[in-house]
C-alpha cells in the first residue's frame, strides 16, 4: 500500500486559504495526482489543505473524506527563549538539541514542556486515528510494525500540514517528530512518498520513498515557495528568520 502525505499549497494564513502562488502549486500538483490511481483521497478541515485538495478532486471528479485528526498539528509549548507560547516545532536549535529525550522515539513527548503543552494526548489522538485507518485497509498496528490482514496496492492521499505530516511519519517510522520537524523541509504542495513492504507474509513496515517531492512544481518550472524553511545565512536579509 501506498500512502501519499501532501503539504497545503502556499498560504494565506490571514484567510485560510491559498496565495497566488499557492493556487499554482496546487494546479501542478492536481496534474501529477490525476495520472495516479488512487484509492481514496483525505484531507484536513483546513481550508488552506481543502482549497489545495479541490485542484485534484474537481480535475479527477472525486470526493475526499475530511478527516479531524489531519488538521495542522495544533498543541503549544513555552519555548525557553520566548514569553508567549508557540507552535511545537518552532525552537531554535540550541535550545532543543541539547535535551537528548528529544531524539528518543518515546521519551521526547514525555518531558515536562510537552507534557505541559498537551503534545502527548494530542500525538496520541493522531497516531490512533491514523491507525484506525489503515487497519481498515488491512494494516493492523502490532508493536511497532503492522499485521496485515488484508494485503493491497491501493494508494492513499492525505491532504494535510507539516506539522501534522511529520507526526504522521514519525508514527510510521518509529522516530521521534522533532527530528523529522527541525531536520526535514516539506516545501508547500510537497509530496511525501511511504511504501509498505511485507517481505515476510502477514507483516508489513512503511519505507520512505521521498520526504517533500516537489518535482510536479519544477516540471512546470515554478520555483517553489519560500514558506518552508530559514535562511540559509544570517546575512540573507531578504530570506526568513526566526
Amino acid at each position: 500500500m501506498k500512502l501519499l502525505i501532501i503539504r497545503h499549497g502556499d498560504p494565506d494564513y490571514v484567510k485560510d486559504s491559498l496565495t497566488e502562488q499557492g493556487w499554482k502549486e496546487a494546479e501542478c500538483l492536481a496534474e501529477r495526482l490525476s495520472r495516479l490511481d488512487i484509492r481514496q483521497f483525505y484531507v484536513s478541515p483546513l481550508g488552506r489543505a481543502k482549497d489545495t485538495a479541490s485542484q485534484t478532486l474537481k480535475k479527477m471528479g472525486r470526493t475526499a473524506q475530511e478527516c479531524q485528526w489531519l488538521r495542522e498539528f495544533a498543541p503549544t509549548i513555552q519555548r525557553p527563549d520566548r514569553e508567549k507560547k508557540t507552535i511545537v516545532w518552532d525552537w531554535l536549535p540550541e535550545d532543543w538539541t541539547c535535551v537528548k529525550e528529544f531524539y528518543d522515539r518515546d521519551q521526547w513527548k514525555h518531558t515536562s514542556v510537552m507534557k505541559d503543552g498537551g503534545v502527548d494526548q494530542e500525538y496520541e489522538w493522531v497516531s490512533q486515528s491514523f491507525d484506525q485507518l489503515l487497519a481498515e485497509y488491512g494494516y493492523l498496528r502490532k508493536d511497532n510494525y503492522y499485521q496485515v490482514t488484508e494485503e493491497n496496492t491501493d494508494t492513499l492521499v492525505f491532504f494535510t500540514h507539516f506539522g501534522a505530516g511529520c507526526v504522521l511519519v514519525s508514527h510510521l517510522l518509529g522516530i521521534s517528530p522533532m527530528l523529522l520537524w527541525h531536520g526535514c523541509c516539506a516545501a508547500p504542495s510537497s509530496v511525501t512518498t511511504l511504501v509498505s513492504e511485507e517481505r515476510r507474509k502477514g507483516a508489513a513496515y512503511f519505507r520512505m520513498s521521498s520526504f517533500g517531492d516537489i518535482s510536479h512544481l519544477y516540471a512546470a518550472g515554478e520555483q517553489p515557495s519560500v514558506a518552508a524553511r530559514f535562511c540559509e545565512c544570517f546575512g540573507n536579509v531578504d530570506e526568513r528568520h526566526d
